[in-house]
């Protein structure tokens, strides 16, 4: 089993009211609010607890990346992995991802997670995610309905240029290049290994097993909600007969660990409130746009919006719309609360014995080989998040390294580098 510390890198200060006098945390959140001296410590908090993660025995370590927005202060994951390339040993550099349908031309992407492979030793993850509808759509302006083809041509502009030694011309519908050879190269061979991060849709259920990729459900709702999706993945590799390795799929749940569950919920509760209330406080116009969902994708009742609470705005700015039937199930308009989301499974939380048990059940039951932890969560603080890191890394996972031991499973998805022993960077001189 192998376990991933996920940072979304939030902005940890918004103020009590802002649910109630903004319309969404996403696209158009008020640059008033951002203040770049906190912006300057909750960067380097950040990257202090994902150190902190990889120094308390987490096997990977995972950034995103986001534009426009309070939930998460990544318009470049490419930065930070550079930052922990080098500021750590023995750990997967995991970036999900690049939204690799914005770059003009792809191959920038191929060159820059290259570059991470070279300087860390072999031991990055190359993530591909299509990318949220309010980043590519409303921050970028990329078309929705043209978003996944032009995103299938990227990633095959990229694993082109990273496999094939000669020079060649590509001549595609979004991308013309005359030339492509790009320097650096990647460590791995023929490449990094490919995640895609995934919210509900077919075609990335078939994407991922038609090219041996990794498929990750990133959601908030929960592995009890999370449940169909995953096992809509699953079934499409029974469909095509593929085999049901646990290492081709990952889970990202967020976690608190402490002595006891009150506790944890006097720690953890307040911050995982601000999370869900403020931080996925998302206008669902922006969530949705046409064309961005397939018609096989709605079909199979999977909405983009799954994960996130409703925003609902002034009744009038919304009459005549139907924007809210089908959000995530929460109390619309209402607050959610630290018990709502102990109830519902969105947090796995409590004494290690507690958790260890929980996760196990999140681990079998999605079949997941994979499992990517938010320690770190809405307003959380470095002085609370870095002890649940520890407590987590060294009192509940190694419970829970064993499952898929004894069935024989291999995980063809992990860094080179970190079987060949190139992982160990160069030592720092200060």
């Amino acid at each position: 089993m192998k376990f991933e510390f996920f940072h979304l890198m939030p902005y940890r200060d918004l103020p009590p009211d802002f649910a109630e006098t903004n319309n969404s945390v996403w696209v158009d959140v008020d640059s008033r609010l951002f203040d770049p001296a906190k912006a300057h410590e909750m960067y380097n908090d950040g990257l202090d607890e994902l150190e902190a993660a990889a120094a308390a025995g987490y096997d990977g370590i995972c950034i995103n990346e986001h534009h426009q927005n309070a939930y998460g202060l990544m318009p470049s994951p490419n930065l930070m992995a550079a930052n922990l390339c080098r500021r750590t040993k023995d750990v997967a550099i995991v970036v999900l991802g690049n939204s690799i349908a914005l770059y003009n031309p792809p191959t920038r992407v191929a060159e820059e997670f290259a570059m991470l492979d070279c300087i860390s030793g072999g031991r990055l993850v190359a993530g591909f995610p299509v990318g949220t509808p309010m980043d590519d759509c409303f921050c970028y302006g990329a078309n929705p309905s043209h978003l996944r083809d032009k995103y299938y041509e990227a990633a095959d502009v990229i694993t082109q240029a990273w496999t094939r030694p000669e020079v060649f011309s590509y001549n595609g519908r979004y991308n013309q290049l005359r030339y492509i050879n790009i320097w650096p190269r990647p460590i791995q061979q023929p490449h990094p290994p490919v995640w895609i991060p995934g919210g509900g849709s077919v075609e990335t259920w078939e994407w991922c097993a038609d090219n041996n990729y990794v498929y990750c459900y990133l959601s908030y709702g929960g592995y009890k909600a999370g449940q169909k999706n995953v096992d809509g993945f699953w079934r499409t590799m029974q469909q095509r007969e593929k085999p049901l390795n646990p290492y081709h799929a990952g889970f990202l749940q967020l976690v608190a660990v402490g002595e006891t569950e009150q506790e944890v919920a006097d720690k953890f509760g307040p911050h995982a409130e601000y999370f869900y209330n403020k931080m996925l406080h998302i206008d669902p116009r922006y969530a949705d746009p046409p064309g961005y969902r397939t018609v096989r994708t709605i079909e199979q009742g999977f909405t983009r919006s799954q994960g996130l609470k409703p925003v609902f705005g002034d009744s009038k700015k919304f009459e005549g719309e139907k924007t809210a039937e089908k959000m995530v199930e929460s109390k619309a308009n209402s607050e959610i609360t630290w018990a709502d989301l102990i109830r519902e499974g969105n947090i796995v939380a409590g004494t290690p014995s507690q958790v260890t048990e929980q996760l196990e059940e999140v681990i079998r039951t999605l079949h997941v080989g994979h499992l990517m932890i938010l320690n770190q969560f809405g307003s959380i603080p470095k002085e609370l998040a870095i002890p649940n890191i520890e407590m987590t890394a060294q009192q509940v996972l190694p419970n829970l390294k064993h499952i898929w031991d004894d069935e024989g499973w291999e995980d063809h998805w992990w860094p080179q580098g970190m079987e060949t022993g190139q992982a160990d960077p160069a030592p720092l001189a200060f």
